[in-house]
């Protein structure tokens, strides 16, 4: 059984939150819009931890699941989660985990590996929201890839650059263990 402190539910739950400012903070585009989720989210996965960030994720899709509009576009609902963008949301979830677990097997950290680390989830991201994407629309997969993928990828490795530096000054102020 999984124990939680209050400071590291204080934190999974400042997580959850800025993942929901992050949905808002968006430039439309069809069908998915430009948000600083995925920031917040690979934040969660390098100073949260693998459990702990996937947690944050998990509580931010529930919220908006249960009718909270949380998710981009000031959207709610379980239908969000079958529709066009849910594989991304799903996406969140994995990929905080998985760049969780890559920081938490790694003993001695630089720059780079938070950068591959975040690289990793975000192609994680990438793969179940633009599969979903594709199979909801019927779109195929290269109208797909062209709209849900390759207008992000600039603005995703700034994020990824950006969570890295910003994850290795949070870890030296956040020490969970």
């Amino acid at each position: 059984m999984l124990k939680i402190n209050i400071r590291q539910m204080s934190l999974v739950s400042l997580f959850a939150a800025l993942t929901s400012i992050g949905a808002f903070i968006s430039i439309p585009l069809y069908p998915i819009p430009i948000t600083l989720q995925t920031l917040f989210t690979l934040l969660a996965g390098m100073t949260l931890g693998s459990v702990l960030g996937a947690i944050s994720q998990i509580i931010y899709v529930l919220l908006g699941v249960i009718g909270l509009p949380i998710f981009s576009g000031f959207t709610a609902g379980a239908g969000v989660l079958f529709g066009p963008t849910g594989g991304y949301l799903f996406g969140f979830i994995i990929a905080s985990y998985i760049i969780g677990k890559m920081v938490e097997l790694k003993r001695e950290k630089n720059i780079f590996y938070y950068i591959l680390a975040g690289l990793s989830g975000t192609v994680i991201i990438y793969i179940l929201g633009v599969t979903q994407l594709s199979l909801v629309t019927g779109i195929g997969l290269k109208k797909a890839l062209i709209v849900g993928m390759f207008p992000f990828l600039p603005g995703d490795f700034l994020k990824i650059l950006a969570a890295s530096f910003i994850a290795i000054k949070l870890k030296k102020a956040i020490n969970l263990k």
